[in-house]
């Protein structure tokens, strides 16, 4: 009988304990099943007489009768400008106020990379480099949004956004020997062309894989959080690239995970020859934001003060509230979508000499500083001569300089070469002097 009362008073004892351990964790975890609305309220206890959802997953009221959804039940999102195509200011309040220097910079920035563009595009078609894509029509959007950047801000870009490279001082000897992969290619010629990066500069090196970058900038982005530097991360694609799963992975873990980070999506009409109006049904990409829990916004990507209102303002936010935004910027993509595609055979000629000539962000912007006596035809002839003179000395000196040696394609990747690539390299080696008359060593560095 005694140890039968001690097993019932220990028994007793153990309920007791487990009883008030998990009226503790059930407690705990009530306090810590809150969910963010706007960042600030936080779910109350749950109350059984209340009649309203309970549901964690969703913040919403009861209805009676069957309604689904309708896709257009918002009407479109506004295009947020602060320019009409005349240049001329609409709202004064949201003139950024820029200086005449700052406004020159943006501007001369704008025409160099449309030089560049044109030269290495030629060359392309000449067989002097093997691939090339023009940034044309799209250059308000690479230069405004660079500008509202801070310099430590890390960059995640597709393989468009050359303007936000040169804009961060990225030199046009650089632009070149990438493209002709020679031995001043900081990538040792191993990319294919426009495939650009800078360490310095925080412009992570372009991937070909579409959207990648979207999920790394995420993870980029949640690390600038934690080690509270005030640093962002922006990350750029297109809407074609929004339809892939990579995107709805860093839409989600950005907003979930709380990261200062900017997804800048240049929006320009087609993703190479698919239309946006088979990429999608709903109103484009800035919709989405909302369903994940990011502030959204969308601008007129062919007007640079808007651009860069916006990304400044986005910028500032996301660094001061750790939280993600989403800037869907409506341009148009002027040029072919590479030099392997032939745009004529899916689009007219007039509506590409639409946004051509009636559209265009340089045009915009040259309207703005005319209005102002800041730029004139001497200005712009002067200016025009100078920097082809500088894109074709650049342009010169790449195609003189040696390819990178051989071997440096083993390197860089293990620190002791593995022994399937020491074969690899003696194979490589015993072809080329089997077949050196179709291997010409004497264009490589020594």
């Amino acid at each position: 009988m005694a140890t039968l009362s001690a097993v019932n008073k220990m028994s007793w004892i153990c309920s007791h304990v487990i009883r008030q351990t998990t009226g503790f964790r059930a407690a705990k975890l009530i306090q810590q099943r809150a969910f963010r609305v706007n960042g600030a309220v936080r779910q109350q206890p749950f109350d059984s007489s209340e009649e309203k959802p309970q549901f964690p997953g969703a913040s919403a009221e009861f209805i009676d009768h069957l309604e689904f959804i309708q896709p257009n039940v918002i009407s479109g999102i506004p295009v947020y400008r602060v320019m009409d195509r005349a240049g001329q200011i609409i709202n004064p309040s949201e003139d950024p106020q820029l200086s005449k220097e700052q406004v020159l910079n943006f501007y001369q920035k704008m025409t160099l990379l449309n030089t560049m563009d044109r030269i290495l595009y030629e060359s392309q078609r000449q067989g002097r480099i093997s691939f090339y894509m023009t940034n044309y029509g799209e250059e308000g959007t690479h230069i405004g949004s660079a500008a509202a950047l801070d310099p430590r801000d890390l960059v995640f870009g597709q393989y468009r956004e050359a303007g936000v490279l040169m804009y961060r001082g990225f030199p046009l000897d650089l632009f070149m020997a990438q493209c002709y992969a020679n031995v001043d290619d900081l990538g040792k010629g191993r990319q294919m062309p426009v495939h650009y990066g800078s360490k310095d500069l925080n412009f992570v090196t372009i991937s070909s894989p579409l959207a990648t970058q979207i999920p790394q900038a995420a993870g980029a982005a949640y690390a600038a959080k934690r080690e509270n530097t005030n640093r962002a991360v922006i990350c750029y694609f297109g809407e074609g690239a929004a339809s892939e799963g990579d995107a709805h992975a860093g839409f989600n873990f950005s907003a979930t995970l709380e990261c200062p980070l900017i997804f800048f999506c240049r929006n320009n009409g087609y993703a190479i020859s698919t239309p946006t109006n088979e990429q999608y049904r709903g109103d484009g990409i800035a919709a989405r934001g909302p369903g994940y829990g990011m502030m959204s916004i969308r601008v007129d990507g062919n007007d640079v003060f808007a651009v860069y209102n916006a990304t400044k303002e986005a910028r500032r936010r996301a660094v001061a509230e750790n939280q993600p935004f989403l800037i869907e910027a409506m341009t148009y993509r002027i040029g072919h979508h590479s030099t392997s595609d032939d745009s004529s055979a899916y689009r007219s000629v007039d509506e590409v000499n639409y946004w051509d000539k009636q559209d265009h962000p340089i045009s915009r912007l040259r309207h703005y500083m005319t209005a102002r006596s800041w730029w004139s035809e001497e200005d712009e002839r002067s200016w025009r001569k100078q920097s082809r003179k500088m894109v074709m000395e650049a342009f010169e000196k790449a195609e003189k300089r040696h390819k990178p040696h051989p071997d440096l394609m083993f390197s860089d990747v293990y620190e002791e070469m593995t022994p399937n690539l020491v074969k690899q390299k003696e194979a490589m080696w015993r072809h080329i002097q089997q077949y050196k008359e179709h291997y010409p060593l004497d264009a490589y560095a020594k």
